[in-house]
């Protein structure tokens, strides 16, 4: 923990970088493309979600597929630039920044998407090896169980654990808080899997 004297020499750059991330996460991709495309307003389709997997119920697996590669990517941005000017500190602080701006977007009255899209750009960058083993995770676990809420939920568990066998506890710490973001964020999933109502992938 630094000292009062250099903790107030730095926190104005934490909190620039914070917010930076915070902006570029609360981009409603998948908002903006829907509406360029024509098909309208992709809160009020499905689940209301403004994420990949709402988007493809449009039938535009091409606009789907481009909202999953942005949402991925305002997430690596921000923690990509935040190692290159500041190491792990500015890191982990834009993780969360842009994180929480997708979840919470300032635009949308903070009512965002689910964050698995972000998460997976977030971990990417951050760590790219532990990123590679969610992707697994959660490929795994689709094929065999055919949940996409699922999967995201089981891989983003392992995440913290991953990071923590890797030696990355500050990284490990910071996705603990992720982690339990999204599960927040699907709790309306995790009620519907217990109940044995949650919509397969590929099903209508």
């Amino acid at each position: 923990m630094p000292d009062p004297i250099s903790w107030a020499a730095v926190w104005p750059y934490f909190a620039a970088v914070f917010a930076l991330s915070y902006l570029s996460g609360s981009i409603p991709f998948g908002l903006i493309l829907t509406r360029l495309a024509g098909l309208g307003d992709v809160r009020k389709i499905g689940s209301g979600n403004i994420g990949a997997t709402n988007v493809l119920r449009t039938g535009r697996k091409d606009i789907a597929a481009a909202t999953l590669v942005l949402d991925a990517l305002k997430g690596a941005v921000p923690v990509l630039l935040g190692w290159h000017y500041g190491g792990a500190d500015f890191v982990v602080t834009a993780a969360l920044g842009a994180f929480l701006g997708h979840l919470f977007p300032v635009w949308l009255g903070f009512r965002g998407g689910k964050g698995v899209a972000t998460y997976i750009g977030v971990l990417l960058a951050a760590s790219w090896p532990t990123g590679l083993a969610l992707c697994g995770i959660w490929l795994t676990t689709a094929i065999v169980t055919r949940y996409s809420s699922l999967s995201a939920l089981l891989g983003s568990l392992c995440v913290p654990f991953i990071l923590a066998v890797r030696g990355e506890i500050q990284y490990a710490e910071v996705f603990g808080v992720l982690t339990a973001l999204l599960w927040f964020k699907h709790r309306a999933n995790i009620a519907r899997l217990m109940k044995g109502e949650e919509s397969r992938i590929g099903k209508k």
